[in-house]
């Protein structure tokens, strides 16, 4: 994978950032770096299957630590990391916090995002609790959440939710599903292959024209039907 930072240059950047709006103690480069270091692998994975501008280019995956769509990801991983290896739980705490700061985005880092998502101007996202199928693509607005018997959600492989949509509650979206904007589905089935539009009571759905991986994640061989 082609980095903007060095690895190094990477965990010293994340480690003066925390800081800076966390102060209450600072950050060594040498205790964040194997977090930052996994997270790079795991970074490298979900970005090799976005086959898209700024993610895959001359025959090589990018990850710019500029662009905040990417960084927005990679401090879910780091985060995450920390949480998955036992380590300072304050340390990821802060990480999620960053990341919400930064970019509006919140995931907790006890939330199990797939291995490959990707996210599209993210401002606005909270995805909760629920349990996340690979090859998912969020936009801005979105949100993923229980209802108010603590019931999350299950989304399928290759779920996209475009702007405003929400998905709340015992909700079961199958594989290759599109999530319109602004669309709300609570306490309901989508089947695989469709498009799910409108408001609770007349959430409705029709089948999908696209495949999502084959449209967003171009993964070769990979077909969801």
């Amino acid at each position: 994978m082609r980095l903007s930072l060095t690895p190094e240059a990477l965990t010293r950047y994340v480690a003066d950032q925390i800081p800076r709006f966390f102060p209450d103690r600072t950050v060594t480069t040498a205790h964040l770096y194997r977090f930052v270091d996994r997270a790079l692998e795991r970074t490298e994975y979900a970005f090799s299957r976005i086959h898209r501008k700024y993610y895959y280019e001359d025959g090589s995956t990018v990850f710019n630590h500029l662009n905040t769509d990417q960084y927005a990801s990679f401090l879910y991983f780091v985060g995450n990391t920390i949480f998955r290896e036992n380590g300072e739980l304050d340390l990821a705490e802060k990480i999620s916090l960053l990341n919400k700061t930064l970019h509006g985005f919140d995931v907790y880092h006890e939330v199990e995002m797939p291995d490959v998502f990707l996210l599209v101007h993210p401002v606005g996202a909270v995805l909760g609790r629920a349990n996340y199928g690979n090859y998912l693509c969020v936009y801005q607005g979105c949100s993923a959440g229980a209802n108010l018997n603590n019931v999350y959600p299950t989304l399928g492989e290759g779920v996209v939710l475009y702007g405003g949509a929400r998905v709340v509650g015992d909700t079961w979206i199958g594989d290759n599903c599109w999530i319109a904007p602004n669309a709300v589905v609570m306490d309901t089935a989508v089947p695989s292959g469709s498009v799910a539009f409108g408001l609770p009571p007349n959430t409705s759905t029709k089948p999908a024209r696209h495949n999502v991986v084959e449209r967003i994640f171009c993964v070769p061989g990979k077909n969801l039907g």
